[in-house]
């Protein structure tokens, strides 16, 4: 299930496909035992454990994948994009299947995102699809996702599929995704050139005061990318940064919380910033926190009370109504920055898989006084429309 549009101006889709895979796979959930929650309570302050942890972790409730970054074409055009898969688990009130369900009793849902900034132009390609996963990492798995729309998500190393689409870590570290879709496909590789940054308390990052409000959080900032995009009849090749974020958690939202503001920035410097803040519906910070890190060194982890966004210039979707703010204020330990978009226009309306919409765009990282550049990168805000259910 995918489907393509461009913003300005995205459409509703005509029926929530995301509401019907659930129906269908809520129909085909027999309880099972009460592992999950346990299991999960009991990884959530363990120690994470690679490249077992680049892997899915179905006994989690929500995961994801999140690449973005900036590209050039040889003619120097500027592109943003993301490639992003999701997963979550559907079971009721904790209850999870064990990874060894068989093939018609799926637990899980896959949801991928892809997005396509081109700032001259002032356009936004976005795709989205949704597939039933059923946690089984078994050998019959990887036989069913050779089906052209057959979902798949390893738990030993970061590799998920829905159909054409997929995000892959290979041997050598790298990391391979693909996006396509009549008129527009993605190729790239997304190279390391830096460790690991574990986010938070040794990849246990806080999003609340209450302690179980956390995920497990690691990001690749600073990857190198190569690779092939195309719109349309031409083919592009490209260049650029990337960050990767993967994330899980059981409980990530404060019941406060409506949604969130995020930046991560990759800096010329090489030097990494991440930023970000829990919100309530009037806009007020619940929790907040990000991190620093020079090339080389270790990161700052920021405490709540050091991290404050304040908006300073908005934008008014003509689609959807939501006031997003694309000019934000950042103060943090290490300084305060602007974050500017790069284009306005940059909500995406998921409604027909994750039944979200919320914006994420590509920004760039301003000195406040000067207005001079040092960063790009992507900055993500949800919960303008309606709250995150997660």
């Amino acid at each position: 299930m995918s489907r393509f549009v461009a913003t300005p101006g995205a459409a509703r889709a005509p029926f929530n496909r995301r509401d019907v895979v659930l129906a269908l796979a809520g129909a085909a959930m027999p309880v099972g035992s009460v592992w999950a929650a346990s299991t999960a309570a009991s990884r959530l302050s363990g120690q994470l454990v690679f490249p077992r942890d680049h892997g899915a972790h179905p006994e989690f409730r929500t995961e994801w994948w999140y690449a973005t970054g900036a590209l050039t074409t040889t003619a120097g055009a500027v592109l943003g994009f993301q490639v992003t898969f999701f997963r979550t688990r559907v079971a009721k009130s904790g209850v999870s299947q064990p990874p060894t369900a068989g093939r018609f009793e799926p637990r899980q849902l896959l949801f991928a995102h892809a997005a396509l900034t081109d700032v001259a132009a002032r356009h936004l390609w976005h795709g989205q699809r949704v597939a039933r996963w059923n946690g089984d990492p078994a050998a019959r798995a990887a036989r069913a996702a050779r089906a052209a729309r057959a979902a798949r998500a390893s738990l030993s190393d970061t590799a998920v599929a829905i159909g054409a689409w997929a995000f892959e870590r290979r041997g050598d570290g790298s990391y391979h995704a693909q996006v396509s879709e009549p008129g527009v496909v993605l190729d790239l590789v997304l190279r390391p050139t830096q460790p690991l940054l574990l986010q938070g308390a040794q990849g246990l990052s806080r999003k609340g005061p209450d302690p179980a409000q956390a995920s497990h959080y690691y990001s690749q900032p600073q990857l190198a990318v190569a690779g092939q995009v195309v719109r349309g009849e031409q083919a592009q090749a490209v260049t650029g940064t990337a960050w990767l974020d993967h994330e899980w958690s059981e409980t990530l939202l404060p019941p406060q919380a409506v949604g969130w503001d995020w930046v991560g920035m990759n800096l010329d410097s090489g030097a990494a910033l991440t930023a970000f803040r829990l919100r309530t519906a009037s806009g007020e910070a619940v929790w907040a926190g990000g991190s620093w890190r020079e090339p080389g060194g270790q990161p700052r982890v920021f405490a709540p009370g050091e991290v404050a966004f304040t908006p300073l210039r908005w934008w008014v979707s003509p689609a959807t109504q939501a006031r997003y703010p694309v000019v934000w204020r950042v103060a943090t330990p290490m300084g305060a920055f602007e974050v500017s978009a790069l284009l306005d226009a940059q909500e995406l309306d998921s409604r027909a898989s994750t039944g979200t919409v919320y914006w994420e765009g590509l920004s760039e990282l301003l000195v406040p006084d000067t207005r001079r550049r040092v960063g790009l990168g992507y900055l993500e805000m949800t919960g303008h429309v309606a709250p995150m259910a997660l």
